[in-house]
């Protein structure tokens, strides 16, 4: 099977298979004619169970150990809890500071932050976590993309802007027809090659690729 085939059948995007290739938790074999990679049933099973693992919250490494069999399923879901019970405390806390909080009736401005981080400060002493919004204040993902694109169709008008400016001086300098139109035809090929990348990584954003990194 193609990857295409294997992201529509698991519901994983092609970007997580690479990540989890690339982290040796799948190994689909070489095609041998064409060095393409060729998923056969067990790596589907393979990524279903990563699939799975992963929904729950499993680290990678405890994946890792679990299809090396250094541990059982057991084994890796009993060092999990550990690792939920200590976030269902985290969020506990969290949980008692939003509720103190919401019979708040005075505005943002006369809130006493300090002594709430005061207290947040004395809770991660002791060993609370929590959650940290900043961290996921990304920008826009379509604004790098978009700008990349729109500054490489500006050089391209204006490298055949200057060629044209270029022969309206010296018409009688003007190359041969065919080396004009690969002079012109070689500009548009790369924006519309541009405008195809930037088609394409729109749609691996809107299918949210973006935030399924962030759950890798």
């Amino acid at each position: 099977m193609k990857i295409n085939e294997v992201e529509a059948l698991v519901g994983i995007t092609k970007k997580n298979i690479r990540f989890y290739e690339d982290k040796r938790l799948l190994a689909p074999r070489r095609n041998s004619e064409n060095g393409y990679r060729d998923y056969g049933e067990g790596d589907v099973a393979a990524l279903q169970r990563i699939k799975l693992l992963r929904k729950l919250g499993l680290p990678i490494e405890e994946i890792r150990r679990m299809q090396e069999g250094t541990q059982t399923v057991g084994d890796g879901m009993r060092r999990h809890l550990v690792t939920l019970e200590r976030e269902r405390q985290n969020l506990e806390q969290s949980v008692r500071l939003c509720t103190l909080l919401q019979d708040c009736r005075e505005p943002l401005s006369e809130l006493d932050a300090p002594r709430i981080l005061e207290e947040m400060t004395a809770l991660e002493q002791s060993g609370t976590t929590f959650q940290n919004k900043q961290k996921l204040d990304v920008p826009n993902p379509y604004i790098a993309p978009l700008a990349i694109s729109l500054l490489i169709i500006l050089f391209l008008a204006g490298t055949v802007w200057l060629i044209l400016w270029s022969f309206s001086l010296k018409p009688e300098a003007a190359p041969p027809l065919g080396l004009m139109i690969f002079l012109f035809a070689l500009p548009l090929l790369v924006a519309a090659g541009t405008l195809l990348a930037l088609r394409q990584r729109i749609q691996e954003i809107r299918k949210g690729e973006m935030n399924d990194a962030r759950k890798y």
